[in-house]
């Protein structure tokens, strides 16, 4: 009896442990798949989502989370996810998407005018902006909680329900506060219908649309340093025509460029969101207009520094980086109150020793060129940011690992000895170097993310700088530490002088170099550096510069325009 009790709680304690060992599984089994099953319907709904977004005439992005209160514009319920059009900022939810796809019309890039020649207003109702105001009553829109008042998607002026009918312009829409920069869709529309293309046709058309008609194109870089490039193509977009704005990882600036080519001539300016690497890719794009006889569309450019150095953004004082701290409003307002300047571009070539039978390699320079620690710098970074692209999104995480490749330098010196090694002339004449680690090229003011370099401390007299004079200004350093000390003015260069053309040969073992931010290691080769040409860009002085607020003299040594820091004319008084 005593063994079929105990053969029965044995039975009994199996069951159980089989009991618990199933329920522990499905717990542990069916989260995961559920979890699962959701990912797999989440990718699909996300590539007919994708798909549906590239054949659509809407820019439609989607969004988990809107960060304002939203409320759809088909059935005027309050939404938290959905999608929007960021050309003409219609809403809608997941079920609504395709109804308003078909029945809400976005921006028409090329459209006729009306019979009187007028442009009519493109009103599209709800979600209007923060703090904008009635045109009629001057109240503020968009204060009750539902789908109310009206914006035109071009001079995105609002109106309130009750004042449409008041609303003393009636249909006419004058494009708003940046008609100037705004290519309207009856220009291009009347472009298309041109029989013979010819700029004095396009000078006409032009005439229609005000005197002070200077279109700008917008040319972003999504991958430029703080990853700010997508959200900026959106606000373009809503403010300006959606031809005017271009995703550079989505085409080329030389296809970009082309409209320019369609556009009064001497009348376009270009807005290049990104760091001084993408400067440097339109300004080339640029320069390959000119080649094909396309000199009479040569635009103008300016910046909206994106990147992790912007030195030539700081030099045309457009500032050494932008965070959304002021609205794209202002900086299109910034635009309209820049000046034109010329800027000298010069030529890299870099001929390697031993190898007579290979094109030397050439390269276009807008800021400096150097070999050195900064270079090694420069080269360290690039190969990590090659393999981990994602950490290196942001600009401050950037300046960090500079400044670890810049402290192991200082231990290491790679590049110590450098004046046994390399030889430099300016304008034919052999330079006699002190003990060097480094030697930088200058074409602008600023250098290393906004350092003064050819300055130093500013206690010292030193040749005046410019754009535009076709000389370069070359200095030396010691050193990653001493570089360092340059940055925060407790050390001068070494000026080694300036000079219209400068030839460097190096004559054994492997340095760093870099152009422009874009670093290489290179064997024995000898470097030539000469004028190549000047690039006509926008200047602004109605804001300083990082270090501006406490250096009043710096505008006595740096100055872009022509007219300012007269310099000696010939290469020998140039001499530091």
């Amino acid at each position: 009896m005593c063994g079929e009790g105990d053969e029965a709680q044995d039975d009994c304690g199996s069951r159980e442990e089989w009991t618990l060992l199933f329920w522990t599984s499905v717990a542990v089994v069916v989260p995961v798949i559920i979890t699962l099953w959701c990912s797999a319907q989440r990718s699909k709904r996300k590539s007919h989502m994708k798909d549906f977004f590239r054949k659509s005439k809407h820019g439609w992005h989607y969004t988990d989370l809107f960060n304002k209160p939203t409320y759809c514009c088909v059935c005027s319920q309050h939404i938290l996810q959905g999608a929007f059009c960021d050309c003409c900022g219609v809403c809608a939810d997941e079920q609504c998407l395709r109804r308003a796809d078909r029945s809400l019309s976005c921006k028409e890039i090329m459209a006729p005018s009306s019979p009187e020649g007028a442009m009519e207003h493109r009103w599209v109702r709800g979600n209007v902006p923060l703090a904008s105001y009635c045109a009629v009553c001057k109240q503020q829109c968009g204060t009750q909680p539902k789908l109310c008042d009206f914006r035109c998607v071009w001079c995105q002026t609002t109106v309130h329900d009750d004042c449409m009918e008041s609303l003393t312009d009636g249909d006419v829409c004058d494009l708003g506060e940046f008609h100037n920069l705004i290519i309207p869709p009856h220009y291009l529309y009347r472009v298309n219908k041109l029989r013979r293309r010819h700029p004095d046709e396009y000078s006409k058309l032009g005439s229609s649309c005000g005197s002070g008609w200077t279109p700008v194109l917008v040319l972003a870089n999504t991958r430029s340093g703080n990853n700010m490039g997508e959200v900026l193509l959106g606000e373009f977009r809503t403010l300006l025509n959606p031809v005017q704005v271009f995703d550079l990882s989505q085409l080329t600036p030389s296809k970009a460029l082309q409209l320019c080519t369609l556009l009064p001539p001497g009348s376009v300016q270009v807005l290049v969101c990104g760091g001084d690497g993408t400067v440097g890719w339109v300004l080339d794009a640029i320069d390959a207009m000119k080649l094909k006889g396309q000199d009479q569309f040569i635009p103008r450019v300016t910046i909206l520094p994106l990147g992790t150095g912007n030195d030539l953004s700081n030099t045309l004082g457009w500032g050494a980086g932008y965070a959304g701290e002021i609205p794209v409003e202002q900086v299109l307002r910034n635009i309209l109150d820049a000046e034109v300047v010329k800027m000298d571009r010069w030529k890299v070539q870099v001929a390697s020793k031993g190898v007579y039978f290979r094109k030397p390699k050439v390269l276009s320079m807008n800021n400096y060129f150097s070999v050195g620690p900064d270079a090694l710098m420069a080269l360290s970074f690039h190969a990590h940011r090659e393999k981990t692209p994602s950490f290196f999104s942001s600009r401050i995480i950037n300046k960090a690992v500079y400044f670890l490749y810049g402290t192991r330098d200082c231990l290491v010196q790679e590049c110590k000895d450098l004046d046994k090694r390399i030889e430099l002339e300016l304008d034919g004449e052999r330079v006699k170097l002190p003990s060097l680690e480094g030697i930088i090229v200058c074409n602008i003011g600023y250098w290393g993310g906004g350092c003064r370099l050819w300055e130093g401390m500013g206690d010292e007299p030193c040749p005046p700088t410019r754009l535009d004079d076709g000389l370069l200004e070359v200095v030396g350093v010691f050193g990653s530490f001493h570089c360092a000390q340059i940055q925060v003015k407790l050390a001068n260069p070494v000026r080694l002088g300036q000079a219209h053309t400068v030839r460097l040969v190096l004559k054994s073992s492997t340095m760093p170099m870099q152009v422009d931010g874009e670093p290489w290691a290179q064997g024995p080769c000898t470097i030539t550096i000469t004028h190549k040409t000047q690039a006509f860009m926008l200047y602004h002085s109605a804001e300083q510069t990082d270090d501006d607020d406490d250096e009043t003299s710096a505008s006595e040594t740096e100055s872009p325009t022509p007219h300012d820091s007269p310099r000696a004319a010939g290469p020998a008084s140039a001499r530091a």
